[in-house]
């Protein structure tokens, strides 16, 4: 067992099977990196490597692995074929401007069968800055991960403490047991830590006058008052 070879390897048959499938083996080689960005599946970065020896350059597609143990393995996968449609776009489409996602991109992902939606829902909005997705049933994408699973694939080593990484209510639903495919056995809460008490700000001080002249400052001020020319007290 060799954790690093395990998981590269796994993430590198996977862009392998779903190049052929969904894309006829006509995307380029990239390098697949794990990063812990907050709320984020994933992301694709072009030409973001370069080799020192040639010069030449790779693209970058990142996968989140604090997911990998509070979503089921299909989402994972879609997250996968996501952004390789942004790789396929890059060099064979025009993508949008910065984060955009265009209508190109839309009809490539509705081609390799997940539906775009700015909710991840039915409904959404298909083209935007921040989108996801959900596979159209009994689409290209739903057939080619049922080929990919057939061969007992799977994600060998997952975050088992994702916490800060991960929305809240996605890391309470795994830990509830409520995620098809994920055992919460495996997933560590988050420790509770107490708050940390507030400062006084602002004191509250009082002379011997009489009425009493309060005034407001910030706590520990030697002050003297102009009308009896007694010191104020700190009040508690």
């Amino acid at each position: 067992m060799i954790p690093t070879k395990d998981a590269y390897d796994e993430l590198d048959r996977a862009y392998a099977h779903f190049n052929a499938e969904l894309f006829n083996g006509q995307l380029p080689p990239c390098l697949i990196t794990l990063q812990r960005e907050k709320k984020t599946y994933g992301y694709f970065s072009a030409e973001r490597f370069f080799n020192q020896g040639d010069k030449t350059t790779t693209d970058e597609i990142a996968l989140n692995p604090a997911y990998f143990g509070i979503i089921p393995l299909k989402e994972v996968m879609q997250t996968v074929v996501h952004e390789m449609v942004h790789l396929w776009q890059h060099h064979f489409g025009k993508p949008g401007r910065r984060r955009y996602h265009n209508r190109e991109w839309g009809d490539k992902m509705k081609a390799v069968g997940l539906m775009p939606s700015d909710t991840g829902k039915p409904g959404g909005k298909q083209t935007g800055e921040r989108m996801a997705d959900y596979p159209i049933e009994g689409g290209a994408f739903e057939q080619a991960l049922e080929k990919l699973l057939a061969t007992s694939f799977k994600i060998t080593w997952a975050d088992q403490r994702p916490g800060r990484h991960v929305p809240a209510e996605l890391l309470q639903a795994a830990l509830e047991g409520a995620v098809d495919g994920v055992d919460p056995e495996n997933i560590q809460a988050p420790e509770l830590t107490e708050p940390s008490p507030s400062k006084q700000t602002r004191a509250k001080y009082s002379c011997a006058c009489e009425p009493k002249i309060n005034v407001w400052a910030k706590p520990g001020l030697h002050l003297v008052c102009g009308e009896c020319s007694q010191r104020f007290q700190e009040v508690e």
